[in-house]
This record gives structure tokens, sequence and C-alpha cells, in this order.
């Protein structure tokens, strides 16, 4: 969906992120849904564009992935994305379509690399993708003491002195 879209790539301006996109996408990067959720940061945003999955995974070479799915055993934040950091490695997390997710054979040949967001199953069948990027996200990055992020930031106008 484009607002997610747009929203993810505001994501990946606040907190230096590159962002990898695999079409196909089902929709036109130049909609102004997508344009308007990421609101003037567009030229913020690293973006690489993949032709397809198996493109993107030769691109990807042997760098670490996780596939973000309610299917998995494990949970987000027991994977230990210090350990990769720390091993100079740039670390990719994988989202799938909010409808249907990631493909199921995709994700059986990279069972090991699954992670779940804890959720009630019997309420709901997926979360907002966009909200999903952000948490793993922000894990990743808390769990890299936010590298290269300001902790705190003092404007002309601020609010709190």
């Amino acid at each position: 969906m484009p607002a997610n879209t747009g929203n993810i790539a505001r994501t990946c301006a606040a907190t230096d992120t590159h962002l990898h996109l695999i079409e196909p996408l089902g929709f036109k990067t130049d909609d102004k849904h997508l344009k308007r959720a990421g609101l003037d940061y567009w030229d913020k945003v690293q973006i690489s564009y993949h032709q397809d999955l198996p493109s993107f995974m030769t691109y990807l070479s042997d760098q670490p992935l996780f596939l973000i799915t309610k299917f998995a055993n494990r949970t987000y934040d027991q994977a230990n994305y210090r350990q990769l950091a720390q091993a100079g490695q740039d670390i990719f997390l994988m989202f799938g379509k909010e409808t249907t997710g990631l493909p199921e054979d995709f994700m059986r040949q990279h069972e090991n690399q699954c992670l779940r967001i804890p959720m009630d199953d019997s309420h709901v069948r997926s979360l907002n993708l966009s909200n999903c990027v952000a948490l793993v996200l922000y894990e990743l990055l808390r769990q890299l003491d936010f590298m290269h992020l300001e902790l705190s930031h003092h404007y002309e106008h601020d609010k709190l002195d």
C-alpha cells in the first residue's frame, strides 16, 4: 500500500536506514498517497529497487536477513542484532505484504531467520505493516544503542524549556 510505504520511508529517513523495495510493488512510486505519507523526506531516504526476490537475494549475498512473519517460532527481540553489527555486517529486515505476508516457500527455505511480533491471533489477522517495520527496526537500533541517532535534541522553541 502506498501509505504504508510512505510511512516506512519516513521511518527510514529518521533512522538513516536504507530502504530496499522488491518489485512488483502493486503501485507506482509516484503515487500521491505515497508522497504524502513520506512528507518532504524523500530526498533523505536511500532507496534501492530490486526487480524481484531472486535479484534481491543475489544483491544480499551472505549478509544477515531476518524475515518478519506471524508464522515464526522466535520473536523479533530474541535476535542478537548487536553481534551481527559488531561483525561488521549490514542487517536486513524483510517484511511481506500486509495482506499475504511473505511467500511460504521462501519462508520455509529460511525458517531459522523468521521472527514474529507477538500478538493475539484470535482477534486480528495481521498488524499494520509500517507499524511492524518501526517496531522491529527500533528494537534492532536499541540493541545497537541507537548508534548514529540523536538521543536528545534542543529545538529553538523547545516545549520543555
